[in-house]
Order: structure tokens, then C-alpha cells, then sequence
């Protein structure tokens, strides 16, 4: 998709994009992929293995339920706020969510899309995190330890729509589509989106590093290629949804999940 098409861009200079950029993943990701790496430096030094240690995703955040439920939301909601700033960014210089293919244009093609990498990806994805765990690359990863609440299954859906959304719109629309506009070389601005979201997940050990690493360079391949961002919203909302959910139903019923 080319730049700016149909809108009439007004981009700022090179040195404020850069700025840009700092700002909004200092506030953010690379906020998180600082503290990720600051918890894997504390999980090493540690006098247990890495798979003897535990990574939480989704836990509880106060004893009582409707408390915990209002934290919850609005830890979601606060959480979104980068997105939120990305927008009013690309809108001053005129630019918009369909810039990244951010709409509802093509509903059936991207669901079919999102679904096929969520299925390729997830299974991989799985695969990948058991190998880790067992050679002890990696954290007991826990994905969710709510109380079995009504409102739990609903709050690990919004939760996996929040992780989809964020990284997203973040790591491939808004960073690929400014690292385009410096002049940054396509598979050398890929490769930078995919070692920034390896790296806020990098609290969970070196195996969620490399396979989230892995996962950007397909998400920024297939963005390439297809110039839309909400096939890979749905593709990594599916995986965190079932990732959350299928932990819920599942652990303490089967053997191989750690």
C-alpha cells in the first residue's frame, strides 16, 4: 500500500518522527521489553532453573470480586491508551487507522486469514513454548489464574483482544509504516519489529523470545504483503483467546501442560 494514499500527509521532519517513535515506545512496549529483560536478568540469577520459576499473565488483582472485576477492566482500558496516542499522532499528520489497513472493508477475508495464522502460528507456537520449557529455556508460563467468577472467561477474551490490539497496531501498522517514512530498508525494519516484540516477552525466558521474534517476522512479512493490519489483530487474538481460555478449561486436566 503506498503512503499516505488518498490522504494528503504532513509528515514532520525525520528528527521529530525519531522522537516520535522514542516517545510513544518509551510509554509502552519498549517500556516492557526494558522491564522484561530486567525479569529475565532476576530469573537467571535465581538459585532455581528457569522452568522451575513461574511467568503470570492474567491474575487476580484484588480479593474482592467486583473490585478484582473493575481493576480488571481497567487495567485493560488504561493499557490501550498507546493505541490511543498513536491515532492522534497519525491524524496530525494526516494520516489514519486504513493507512495500516486498520477497517472493516474486507470482514470475511480477514477473519479467514486471521483464523488459518492464528491456527498455524498458535500450534507452532505451543510446540515451541513444551521444547523450550523442557530443555529449561523458558518459565512455567501460568496464562491465567482468576477465580472461577462469572465474569473470568469474558475477562480473558478482552484480554486477548487488548494484547492483539496493542502489539498490533503498535509493532507492525504504526512502527513499519514510520520506519517506511525514514527510509528504513523493508526487511530491516521488519527485522527491528520482531526483535522489540521478542523482547517484551522476554519476563517468560529465551524461548518466548525467539518464538514471538519468529511470529514478527511473519506478521511483518504478511503486512507487507497484504498492506492490512486486522487479519493479524484477529490472528493474535485468536491465539491469546485460546491460549487463556484453553488454559482455563484445561490445566489440571491433562498431563502435558506444565
Amino acid at each position: 500500500m503506498a503512503l499516505g494514499e488518498g490522504t494528503s500527509l504532513r509528515l514532520p521532519t525525520d528528527r521529530m518522527i525519531r522522537w516520535e517513535l522514542f516517545c510513544v515506545f518509551a510509554v509502552s512496549l519498549g517500556a516492557s521489553a526494558l522491564n522484561a529483560l530486567l525479569s529475565l536478568v532476576g530469573s537467571l540469577l535465581a538459585r532455581q532453573s528457569l522452568s522451575s520459576q513461574q511467568a503470570q499473565l492474567v491474575g487476580p488483582l484484588a480479593t474482592n470480586s467486583w473490585l478484582d472485576l473493575a481493576l480488571q477492566l481497567a487495567s485493560i482500558a488504561e493499557a490501550l491508551a498507546p493505541v490511543v496516542l498513536v491515532f492522534y499522532l497519525l491524524a496530525r499528520s494526516g494520516e489514519g487507522p486504513r493507512d495500516m489497513g486498520l477497517d472493516a472493508t474486507q470482514p470475511g477475508l480477514d477473519t479467514a486469514r486471521g483464523a488459518v495464522l492464528a491456527a498455524v502460528i498458535g500450534g507452532a507456537g505451543l510446540g515451541l513454548y513444551l521444547t523450550a520449557f523442557h530443555l529449561g529455556l523458558s518459565l512455567t508460563v501460568v496464562p491465567e489464574s482468576l477465580p472461577a467468577v462469572w465474569w473470568r472467561i469474558p475477562v480473558l477474551v478482552l484480554s486477548a483482544a487488548h494484547d492483539g490490539i496493542l502489539e498490533e497496531i503498535l509493532v507492525i501498522g504504526y512502527l513499519l509504516r514510520r520506519l517506511d517514512q525514514l527510509g528504513w530498508n523493508p526487511w530491516k525494519a521488519i527485522v527491528c519489529s520482531a526483535v522489540l516484540r521478542g523482547s517484551y516477552h522476554l519476563y517468560q525466558g529465551f524461548g518466548a523470545f525467539i518464538g514471538n521474534a519468529v511470529m514478527g517476522l511473519i506478521f511483518g512479512y504478511l503486512y507487507r504483503r497484504w498492506g492490512r493490519v486486522t487479519p493479524l489483530i484477529i490472528a493474535h487474538t485468536l491465539i491469546d483467546t485460546v491460549t487463556f481460555v484453553g488454559y482455563a478449561a484445561l490445566h489440571g486436566r491433562v498431563s502435558w501442560i506444565p
